[in-house]
């Protein structure tokens, strides 16, 4: 039988989510996103659960979304189109961001990278072992933020680090996206496991009113006034990137691994 792409692990009042797509750095198929979704709205009606924590399987957290021509990525439906596409990241940016009334914890154990960045910058608190890496991903795609980057990343890092962080297309380790507030903690990698977890069992023992009101009013913050039609418009953009002669030079040089040329249309 072939292992689930998400793997799920209630401990006590906290799920413990998995990405399990290691030998694709956990790349997000269609198949794997909606695994997340569905699971963060079950949880998020489950009165059991009280956290929810959010991790690669491997030596990744998440290579970001998987680019791989569509006849070698057997486990997306066939008819999966771009309609399905966009209505599955609105649901999963405000199911975890909004919807869900429970702390949702992110620990980056590894490489984060375009959508899977996205992914961690999505959850409320953030905790990365520090063999952890960072990168935008987008521009090197030669195309714009979307799963809803665009508003959670000056959120928690500011305007102008945002922009930095998102142009200037270098990958940053776990200390350096510490002190641009990436992240919240580093950990030793030897250590992560045991510390995220730990976490999640903390945030657990809060009382679970406290925890939904204050992450309802601290969600509250900042809010867009149509945060689904953002998060659609990033997606038209992104589209729109990767439809572009730059787009498909850009993703042709990262297969090829080489330089892209670019020429503005």
């Amino acid at each position: 039988m072939t292992e689930p792409v998400l793997l799920k692990e209630q401990q006590d009042h906290v799920l413990i989510l998995r990405l399990n797509r290691p030998q694709k750095k956990n790349a997000l198929s269609g198949t794997l996103t909606n695994a997340i979704v569905e699971a963060v709205e079950e949880a998020t009606n489950d009165e059991s659960v009280r956290v929810i924590g959010i991790t690669g399987n491997g030596d990744a957290f998440c290579a970001g979304a998987d680019l791989s021509p569509p006849r070698k990525r057997a486990d997306n439906a066939a008819n999966d189109n771009a309609a399905i596409t966009i209505e599955r990241v609105v649901r999963l940016v405000t199911g975890i961001r909004v919807g869900c009334g429970k702390p949702v914890v992110c620990g980056v154990n590894g490489l984060a990278i375009g959508a899977g960045l996205s992914l961690a910058m999505c959850c409320d608190i953030r905790i990365a072992s520090d063999k952890a890496s960072f990168h935008p991903g987008y521009a090197r795609a030669g195309t714009s933020p979307d799963c809803g980057l665009t508003w959670t990343l000056p959120q928690a890092i500011g305007h102008e680090q945002a922009m930095r962080f998102l142009l200037e297309v270098e990958f940053i380790n776990a200390s350096r996206a510490r002190e641009i507030g990436l992240v919240g903690e580093v950990v030793e990698d030897t250590q992560f496991a045991k510390s995220f977890e730990g976490y999640c069992h903390r945030m657990a023992s809060i009382a679970p009113l406290a925890a939904r009101q204050t992450k309802k009013q601290v969600a509250s913050i900042g809010l867009p006034d149509d945060l689904e039609q953002l998060i659609r418009d990033e997606l038209r953009y992104t589209g729109r990137g990767l439809a572009s002669d730059d787009g498909k030079e850009a993703v042709r040089a990262i297969f090829e691994k080489r330089q892209p040329k670019f020429t503005g249309s």
